[in-house]
């Protein structure tokens, strides 16, 4: 044995610091939620039915506090200490309310998708349906729940094995039921499998067109059916037929046929033209107004007359509550300033549209208003903002730049929506191979690689050209 010293460096963050990121992170129906919950269980907070009428310079009492913050989340290190004459004197509500909504935008905050069937609720209607024992259900809802928006399976029979510590063979039993679901080839792990699925179902393993996939699937983007039919010593005729059967085939087993679980998008921001500029107001409209209750005022300034554990626990209480009123309030202030300076970065595409969006990465934010690129994060993920041109995601304004043969640049969402534009003028018995959409697009100007033009499409969710072939 023998005696050392040794330097470690560790970073700590305060509850408090945490809470408050988490706070930003949240969308705005979590957050509303999260507040509900605090209303419950911290009986020093309640909620205020009327709102606060707003000062002449249009700000609350708290959006000057939240002002007074420092934008990226600090800690005051005197948040702890707690004085009970100034944080609950009789004029003092200490809450956090919502500022008086405009007439003008009152009827536009709730934008609520229609409820229609997803890919998990039919295929959990089938599930039902089917005569098994509670093991075996439980593992047929494991498998639905890991199936994609595609139908693809998203983990592997080994993995699901680890999880539920069943026996592979009961898996791959409940597997290949589903696959016999509606659509056929639900919860394969790729196109081959489910093309070969698809065909099994149809009573053509041993057809040509099965052959073709299970031995040349890959090969077909690279060789014409020529070369192919040569490859497995047919004629072309046959393998042109083969090749007919596949295209009527789903490589995606749900495409087009699902949406994904309907649900509410109810934007965090709304970016409204007054005037000629444009003004950012942060959608607080549904969460629940608070402050803290009164009634524990008395209780608090008793003083000495209490007894220790009651002060302790009202302490703690108020020091929730100070804390999560006052994350509310940075997060609001955090999510305008953001939005705000997002605007004037895209004001074409406020002023013109969304084909005028512009080439912007969150570090050009970060720099603007003086925040780091995680926070910017946290404000851009899962949260939607309403302009004059639509409800879009946050994140959406930020996309990478494409080079153009001026010198000039395009942003990544101009190119892909240049890419789909050209796929849906092309001639249906002749679509356009992605090499040829790539010349294309240079001789536009648009300088990006070829296998760039695949990564693209295949984001668009557009099949490749082999799949696209439509004849009369």
């Amino acid at each position: 044995m023998k005696l050392g010293l040794q330097l470690k460096l560790k970073q700590t963050l305060a509850p408090q610091l945490i809470q408050s990121l988490k706070m930003l992170q949240m969308p705005i129906l979590k957050l509303e939620q999260t507040l509900r919950l605090e209303l419950a269980t911290n009986p020093l907070l309640e909620e205020v039915e009327e709102l606060e009428t707003e000062r002449l310079d249009g700000e609350t009492e708290f959006d000057v506090a939240a002002d007074n913050q420092n934008s990226d989340a600090e800690v005051d290190p005197d948040m702890g200490k707690i004085d009970w004459d100034d944080y609950l004197s009789a004029d003092d509500d200490f809450g956090y309310k919502v500022r008086e909504s405009r007439e003008s935008r009152e009827d536009a905050f709730l934008a609520v998708t229609s409820v229609e069937e997803s890919l998990y609720d039919h295929l959990h209607d089938q599930l039902s349906l089917l005569r098994l024992s509670e093991d075996e259900h439980r593992i047929g809802e494991y498998i639905l729940g890991n199936i994609d928006h595609r139908g693809y399976l998203v983990v592997s029979p080994e993995e699901m094995v680890e999880e539920l510590k069943v026996p592979a063979e009961e898996i791959v039993k409940i597997l290949d039921m589903i696959k016999k679901f509606d659509p056929i080839g639900v919860g394969s792990r790729d196109t081959r499998e489910s093309l070969l699925t698809q065909l099994k179902e149809r009573g053509l393993e041993n057809s040509l067109a099965y052959r073709v996939v299970d031995e040349h699937l890959y090969d077909l983007e690279k060789k014409s059916m020529l070369q192919i039919a040569k490859l497995m010593g047919v004629p072309s005729e046959k393998a042109e037929a083969a090749m007919d059967i596949i295209k009527s085939l789903a490589p995606y087993p749900a495409h087009g046929r699902f949406q994904t679980a309907a649900a509410t998008i109810l934007p965090d921001l709304i970016v409204e033209r007054l005037g000629s500029e444009y003004v950012v107001f942060h959608n607080d409209r549904s969460m629940p107004r608070l402050r803290i209750n009164p009634s524990y005022r008395s209780l608090v300034k008793r003083g000495s007359g209490g007894s220790t554990d009651t002060k302790r626990y009202i302490s703690q209480k108020l020091e929730q509550a100070r804390w999560l009123l006052n994350a509310i309030n940075q997060r609001r202030h955090t999510m305008v300033r953001v939005m705000e300076a997002i605007v004037g970065e895209q004001y074409e595409f406020f002023e013109r549209g969304v084909e005028y969006l512009k080439p912007l990465i969150m570090e050009d934010i970060a720099r603007k208003v003086d925040m780091n690129v995680a926070t910017i994060s946290r404000v851009s993920n899962s949260k939607y903002v309403q302009t004059p041109h639509g409800v879009f995601e946050i994140k959406y304004f930020f996309n990478t730049g494409i080079a153009r043969s001026d010198g000039g640049e395009l942003s990544k969402r101009h190119v892909k929506t240049r890419i789909e534009e050209i796929i849906k003028g092309e001639s249906p018995d002749k679509p356009l191979s992605d090499q040829e959409i790539y010349h294309r697009l240079q001789d536009e100007g648009i300088k990006l690689a070829r296998r760039t033009v695949t990564k693209y499409r295949e984001e668009l969710r557009i099949l490749p050209a082999r799949f696209r072939r439509r004849t009369a």
